[in-house]
């Protein structure tokens, strides 16, 4: 059997996470432009495959019933639209690490033109729904990744433990 394909992934550069889509028909409005609401989901898809590539294994984390990360906070700008058949590259920083929150910033492009810019924190919450204190090794790789210090080739955060 031939091996299935698997879904891209990102990649990180020093102190930022880059992920690429495409702009299908079902994220346009009838004149080929994207939905405003769109957006947010593709900055999700990011921050979801950033985490990953830190090595915050969310799934886990809630299966075992400590939490995860939740969007608490979003402030975002429209600056020029995206069409059918573009390719669209969202970039993500994380700006501020706190104890149970962290502030990223993220930006969608096509080509040198800036689409939207955003500003996202996400607070850790236990499964009750309120903050708590987010992971040691999650908010070592946060911090790892603000400071550019994730290896560039495996786009891993050296977590306690795997140093």
């Amino acid at each position: 059997m031939t091996e299935l394909p698997q879904p891209a992934g990102g990649s990180i550069d020093g102190p930022v996470h880059w992920y690429a889509l495409r702009v299908y028909y079902e994220d346009t409005d009838a004149g080929g432009i994207v939905y405003h609401a769109n957006y947010l989901s593709w900055l999700e898809r990011a921050r979801s495959d950033m985490l990953e590539m830190l090595g915050v294994d969310q799934a886990a984390s809630l299966a075992a019933g400590e939490g995860g990360y939740t969007v608490t906070e979003v402030t975002i700008r429209y600056r020029a639209p995206a069409r059918l058949g573009d390719t669209v590259h969202i970039e993500t920083r994380a700006d501020k690490i706190g104890r149970s929150s962290s502030t990223l910033s993220q930006s969608a492009w096509c080509g040198e033109t800036k689409l939207v810019d955003a500003t996202v924190r996400v607070t850790f919450v236990g499964p009750d729904g309120r903050p708590r204190r987010q992971p040691d090794a999650w908010q070592k790789a946060f911090a790892e990744f603000a400071g550019g210090l994730i290896d560039g080739n495996s786009g891993k955060a050296a977590l306690e433990g795997q140093e």
